[in-house]
């Protein structure tokens, strides 16, 4: 990895060094004559872009000679592109169209990081996401990003996915949807299983690193993706999308939109379907799910509403692989079925399984089935050029549940009867179990746009939203009824939950080269949940929580294409669900803080664009599992009081080649905890043992994260690309254990698209994506337990075995 760093370093150095002429200019309102300062001017064909200062001026340097076109974008304007030759002596006056409508931009505005912000974040265009949306989940179509580390449970990208960004998990990567949380608001993860082939419906996505700016939802203690939906198209299109690969993995699409009709309306359709038997034996998927889109697009008005669904049924593939089945270590597997008495066919199944494909569920409705249905209308108007403001109103409905069979189960634990016959008590029986979740997410979110100067942007913004959660369980079917009935519910539980924030920001240019901006967001979270009480009874209870989120940073332009920046950001995050059901007042936990400092430098120049940045995030009572059973016997988090991440990003593009481009990006991260203590189930004697930690490192954050992309284009209807991803170690848990870890994996793909000309329609694209093309063996994702009988220490080993070489070939047709 050293190596990409030295190349990286190289090739800034060898751009600095191109070119020695200057194109300037400036940018003006067409009807007014006014300066547009903020507008981007981007270089066609280069890497090269830069925005113009408060004086609506903008200049590049360091150009070779040659013939170039400029495109110049700003909010509420017509794209303009300008060809141009250099040298020239000549400033550019360039005039910009105003739109006769206002367009979808301004929804997301508020939430996202500018050009201009002192953050680290990445901006990923549709079309990038179009390149191999062949089937799998987001996360995976985002896994070449900078701090980015994905995993399946299925092993191939469908069904259940995760993403961990600089190491945090997604309960802890804040994701809105046009400014719209969508974080649980109880487990406060992100479920995408339940939004499948989302992809086919983003227009583009910012995904921002660390604490970033103020948004709406949970706090984000790793990152945040801001997701922006497809934007009304001009012209009528519609598309058909398939494609088919391995383990009978197929995704069917259909999209169709309008195009604007009388110049003002527009209307866009998707409906997916995507099925796949996964890696892991059992492990299939069955997904559907449709977006639907209403615009209205005035000259101060933009009315907007969608209406997306998706409907998930998963074949458990939760439980991982034990490591000895993974190791193929025969007296291990013997070793394991006697120490958790596994009966006859678990163990025969057990020791005659695949390595790598193992899955201990046989049962043939082990299954997760979900629906979640999304109602959004989004609202903004622009009162003057300088403000404007945005409202939207969602709606969120959820219902579904997982089924299991569970063998010999206590009647108590179900609140049933022991069944006396004969003289004989049956106290356990063989049931299947549904647990259910139906739950309601709804509110609104507001902001107000002020540009009153050149220099100056102000934002106010937020959101406020209600959460009820209907948890409950029911028996389908039991070996001995002890007199139930069918889909009696045997626990029942709602819980409720507001969270309101308000936020203001603040961008301001004290010079033409010094920028500055403020964020201060304030957050309070109410949550009345079911749970134990002091005397350890099961009743009602509440929590407010009160959090004050402040950011401040600085960005200073060395010249048109390179700038400095700089930031300090605070963070609160309350505790989950489960840490508050699974405790009493006396043993809850304490909420999150993060402490985030962000420093960097980025340039743009015509053969490459390149990046660094430094973060340091330190933690306060950062809750963490231990082992430790509470005073209610449960297994929760627990608050450790300092830990912390820091690290160095690198990123760049590079034009190799008229026909070859290379993207990296690297990170280089140190993640510690300064001091824990483990505690172990000694069996022996009904304790806890109890031994301290100190410097270890977090777990599943591994060290080094690098990725590239390589893309060969011989021509424009051709293109190909060579993706390698390298993941460092992992740990299990906080210990830094050796024994507990996920080894290091470089895992290499390669895509090829072609897009045939076919008279009549606009497009017809072929394309082959090969995954794991070395057909490498790693796991990405694990778990670990201990406990201590006999006298000795026993770790349990849990694996995520990803899917060898494997491919998916699409065929996408555009009318």
């Amino acid at each position: 990895m050293k190596t990409i760093f030295v190349i990286l370093m190289t090739l800034i150095s060898s751009a600095c060094a191109f070119g020695q002429h200057v194109l300037n200019g400036v940018i003006r309102d067409k009807i007014s004559g006014a300066p547009l300062p903020g507008a981007t001017i981007r270089l066609q064909n280069t890497f090269m872009s830069t925005q113009a200062d408060a004086s609506g001026h903008f200049q590049f340097t360091n150009l070779q000679q040659g013939s170039y076109i400029l495109q110049i974008t700003f909010i509420g304007y017509a794209t303009a592109e300008l060809p141009v030759s250099l040298p020239q002596s000549e400033s550019l006056e360039i005039a910009l169209e105003p739109k006769t409508y206002l367009t979808e931009e301004v929804i997301v505005t508020a939430t996202r990081a500018s050009a201009n912000s002192a953050t680290a974040f990445s901006n990923i265009s549709k079309e990038y996401l179009e390149k191999q949306n062949l089937g799998q989940d987001l996360p995976y179509l985002l896994n070449m990003s900078p701090s980015v580390v994905v995993s399946s449970d299925a092993g191939n990208g469908v069904g259940y996915t995760g993403i961990r960004i600089r190491g945090s998990d997604n309960t802890r990567v804040n994701l809105t949807i046009n400014g719209i949380p969508l974080n649980d608001a109880e487990s406060q993860g992100t479920f995408l299983v339940n939004l499948p082939d989302f992809a086919s419906s983003v227009d583009n996505l910012q995904i921002q690193r660390g604490v970033g700016t103020s948004t709406n939802g949970a706090g984000a203690f790793g990152g945040s993706i801001n997701i922006q939906t497809t934007k009304a198209a001009v012209e009528p299109y519609a598309s058909v999308d398939n494609s088919y690969g391995s383990f009978n993995t197929l995704k069917n699409t259909v999209s169709v939109g309008t195009g604007l009709i009388n110049k003002a309306f527009s209307f866009n359709g998707r409906l997916s379907r995507i099925s796949s038997d996964g890696f892991v034996d059992r492990a299939a998927s069955q997904l559907h799910s449709f977006f639907l889109n209403g615009t209205y697009q005035g000259k101060k008005d933009l009315l907007s509403f969608n209406v997306f669904s998706g409907k998930e049924e998963t074949y458990q593939a939760w439980n991982g692989i034990p490591e000895a089945r993974l190791r193929g270590d025969h007296e291990g597997m013997e070793d394991f079925i006697a120490r958790n008495g596994l009966n006859d066919s678990e163990a025969d199944l057990l020791l005659n399984s695949g390595s790598r494909t193992y899955n201990q569920f046989t049962y043939k409705d082990q299954t997760d089935n979900y629906q979640q249905d999304h109602y959004q209308a989004l609202y903004s108007h622009q009162f003057a050029r300088e403000l404007n403001a945005n409202l939207g109103l969602h709606l969120t409905k959820g219902k579904g549940y997982y089924e299991e069979l569970q063998a010999g189960q206590d009647f108590a634990d179900y609140g049933l009867e022991n069944i006396i016959t004969g003289g004989d008590t049956i106290r356990t029986t063989d049931l299947v179990r549904r647990r259910w979740l139906d739950n309601t997410f709804y509110g609104v979110t507001y902001s107000l746009n002020y540009e009153p100067t050149e220099r100056s942007t102000f934002t106010l913004g937020g959101a406020y939203n209600e959460y009820r959660g209907n948890h409950f369980g029911e028996i389908t079917w039991a070996q001995f009824a002890s007199g139930s009935f069918k889909d009696e519910r045997y626990y029942d539980n709602d819980a409720f939950k507001t969270d309101f924030n308000v936020y203001g920001k603040l961008e301001h240019s004290l010079t033409e080269q010094l920028s500055i901006f403020a964020d201060i967001q304030y957050r309070r979270v109410f949550y009345s949940f079911l749970g134990f009480d002091r005397n350890g009874k099961n009743v009602q209870q509440d929590v407010s929580l009160d959090f004050f989120n402040p950011k401040a940073g600085l960005s200073f332009r060395l010249n048109a294409q390179q700038r400095l920046y700089a930031s300090f950001s605070m963070a609160n995050k309350e505790p989950n669900r489960d840490d508050y059901t699974e405790s009493t007042p006396g043993s809850r936990p304490s909420p999150e803080r993060l402490y985030d400092l962000e420093a960097g430098w980025n340039g743009r120049f015509k053969n490459g664009s390149f990046g660094l940045n430094y973060y340091l995030m330190s933690y306060r009572d950062q809750l963490i599992l231990t082992g430790k059973i509470n005073d209610v016997g449960s297994y929760t988090r627990v608050n450790i009081p300092r830990s912390y991440r820091t690290g160095l990003e690198l990123y760049g593009s590079v034009r190799i080649h008229d026909k070859v481009s290379w993207t990296a990006n690297a990170t280089f991260s140190i993640n510690k905890i300064r001091e824990f203590t483990e505690y172990l189930d000694n069996y022996d004697s009904g304790a806890q043992e109890a031994e301290t930690y100190k410097e270890t490192d977090i777990a599943f954050s591994p060290g080094i994260i690098a990725g590239s992309e390589l893309v060969y284009q011989p021509f424009p209807r051709f293109s190909a690309a060579f993706m390698s991803k390298y993941v460092g170690k992992q740990y299990l848990d906080n210990t830094s254990s050796e024994s507990r870890r996920l080894d290091p994996w470089f895992v290499n793909d390669i895509r090829a698209a072609y897009s045939f000309p076919v008279k009549g329609f606009k497009e017809l694209r072929a394309t082959l994506l090969v995954n794991n093309i070395f057909d490498t063996e790693y796991e990405s994702n694990g778990y670990t337990y201990g406990y201590i009988s006999g006298g000795e220490t026993t770790r349990e080993n849990f694996y995520f075995p990803q899917a060898g070489v494997h491919f998916l070939a699409g065929l996408s047709l555009k009318f």
